[in-house]
């Protein structure tokens, strides 16, 4: 081999790796990709949503660590988060927060309050019309309930067909991903066509 073909091939080689370490810097510390698999969000994002997930936002984790490192600010009351199952952490799972660390948490009869007050969720939705008794089981009724500091809870805006923290608990920071940005893609499985109108939609 001609040392001219050595050094475009050296040139090659190291141009590759160089994309590769900016890929895995980028996923690991600024954005990262994850596809909706459940109904739970609906009709915020659906199954078959492709988004961008942004988490430098809050801090991204240094990984294999629990080591977090600064960010622009702590979530807040509305963000739709991307995060670690608490009760296995290989996998994520995404909902939105409803209270954060210091805020106290009721459910009557479906409506979510915080602080006292009834939240204005136009996000969410019930397709369950019985309403469950709080003895029965917290879907519908549950709390009051204080949110530890550097806690969050935890729902789902398809708030009768979700695993949230009604019932497993709060969410540690130290498991939150990042915030949800944007859908890249949708796709219908039941139509096997692109749902055109929901690509570049910001998550709300």
């Amino acid at each position: 081999m001609s040392t001219r073909k050595r050094s475009v091939l050296r040139e090659y080689v190291e141009a590759a790796l160089w994309a590769l370490a900016l890929t895995l810097f980028l996923r690991a510390f600024v954005i990262q990709a994850f596809r909706i698999p459940s109904e739970s969000m609906r009709d915020t994002l659906l199954v078959g949503d492709f988004l961008f997930v942004n988490k430098f936002e809050y801090g991204p984790k240094v990984p294999f660590t629990n080591i977090r490192l600064p960010g622009l600010r702590e979530p807040r009351r509305g963000d739709v988060i991307v995060f670690q199952f608490p009760q296995d952490p290989s996998k994520d799972f995404i909902k939105r927060a409803v209270a954060v660390g210091g805020e106290t948490v009721q459910i009557e009869n479906k409506v979510v309050a915080v602080d006292g007050k009834p939240l204005s969720e136009p996000y969410a939705i019930h397709t369950d019309p019985d309403v469950r008794p709080g003895g029965f089981e917290s879907r519908d009724n549950y709390g009051p309930f204080t949110v530890p500091a550097h806690e969050l809870f935890m729902m789902g805006d398809n708030r009768d067909n979700s695993n949230d923290s009604r019932f497993w608990g709060t969410l540690d920071m130290n498991l939150v991903k990042g915030r949800a940005m944007f859908l890249y893609w949708s796709w219908d499985g039941d139509r096997n066509w692109p749902r055109w109108n929901r690509i570049f939609r910001p998550i709300h």
